[in-house]
């Protein structure tokens, strides 16, 4: 068993907390991904796990065994860094079996797992290369491989595409995800890029400012944040916040953005935003593929006419964008639906899938 356990997690620098008493827990087999910006604490969790970093307070876990005082070398993980940290005067087939060889496994053993962890990252004819002979994904492979190969309970991934361009990125992110599914070892990953979190994740955990703000699946976390921080994070182009507040018209309740533009609320929002006071400052978060031009009528999607600030067109799609009470908006449009910089459009807003906030304490209503 390999779950993965923190309890009450604090880790201090002096005055400053870097992680603010955090909760998780990790099922075994489980790909967890923290993700959040510069600063938020996600790299420090990650080496508090590995044993890199002392803990302040709390209780870490790994198969249920209490770990805070364990060195690195006895908690059955492996870490795969940023830099690769390869020896560049071995072989990739002596980078790889190089824990193994410390830890005086059999030759044969040896061999045997090397050659299939360079099958199943498809680098078998590259295990006599050294690392200067590689390319910056194939340096990757091999990291990957020298974890594989030990058979850890854990295995622990500090940004290790960030290094990478951007079509490696995707390449590798397929690659770790088919390892995962061959090799089914509990994974912890951390990473700033909320794609890759959204691809690679059984579950995400979004942390700033040293706490978690949420953690769910993908889905959960792109379609009910539970605030506005993660509502802002996750998903690229990001989610559109506009001032707003409700109020009572002919029975009906209705979202007011500016003076001269209202929208009725469909029936199911309009129920869960009933008690919601009238004088609450609030903002209404849509994302931008729920901005888009009209077309059939469909219950709860309104339009309105906007005069279009700048496009750009993404081939597939374009992306419009335009200002409404001096927040900047975006929205998505198919590529012939006529935009054009400084035009006039109409557009469509999906009101049932708009997201209501408390503009003070940021939380999803």
């Amino acid at each position: 068993m390999a779950e993965v356990n923190l309890r009450k997690v604090v880790k201090r620098y002096d005055d400053v907390e870097a992680v603010r008493g955090i909760d998780l827990d990790i099922a075994d087999h489980e790909f967890v991904v923290l993700v959040g910006p510069s600063g938020c604490g996600k790299s420090t969790t990650l080496r508090m796990i590995a044993g890199l970093e002392d803990i302040t307070d709390g209780d870490i876990m790994i198969g249920g065994d209490v770990v805070n005082d364990v060195p690195p070398k006895d908690r059955d993980i492996a870490m795969v860094f940023q830099n690769y940290a390869l020896y560049p005067h071995m072989t990739v087939a002596e980078n790889m079996s190089f824990g193994l060889r410390l830890k005086h496994y059999p030759k044969a053993e040896i061999k045997s797992r090397v050659t299939e962890a360079a099958r199943m990252l498809d680098i078998t004819d590259l295990i006599d290369r050294k690392p200067k002979q590689l390319s910056g994904g194939q340096r990757q492979r091999v990291a990957m491989g020298r974890a594989i190969v030990r058979n850890p309970k854990v295995f622990l991934f500090d940004e290790p595409l960030s290094n990478l361009d951007a079509k490696l990125r995707v390449q590798m992110r397929i690659e770790i995800k088919k390892v995962h599914q061959k090799v089914r070892t509990t994974t912890v990953y951390v990473t700033h890029d909320q794609v890759e979190a959204m691809t690679l994740a059984d579950r995400v955990v979004v942390m700033n400012k040293g706490r978690i703000e949420q953690i769910g699946t993908p889905n959960e976390l792109y379609h009910k944040p539970a605030t506005r921080f993660v509502a802002g994070f996750i998903g690229s182009p990001a989610m559109n916040f506009i001032p707003c507040r409700l109020e009572e018209a002919s029975g009906r309740l209705n979202i007011r953005l500016t003076d001269r533009l209202s929208f009725p609320l469909p029936p199911a929002r309009a129920a869960r935003y009933r008690n919601v006071p009238r004088d609450d400052r609030l903002l209404m978060g849509i994302r931008p593929e729920h901005l888009t031009e009209p077309r059939a009528p469909e219950p709860g999607i309104v339009t309105f006419e906007s005069v279009l600030d700048v496009t750009e067109p993404m081939g597939m799609e374009t992306l419009v964008y335009f200002t409404l009470e001096g927040s900047q908006i975006c929205g998505r449009v198919s590529p012939g639906a006529g935009a054009s910089d400084g035009a006039p459009m109409r557009l469509a807003v999906d009101l049932n899938n708009m997201h209501l906030l408390n503009e003070g304490t940021g939380v999803v209503l």
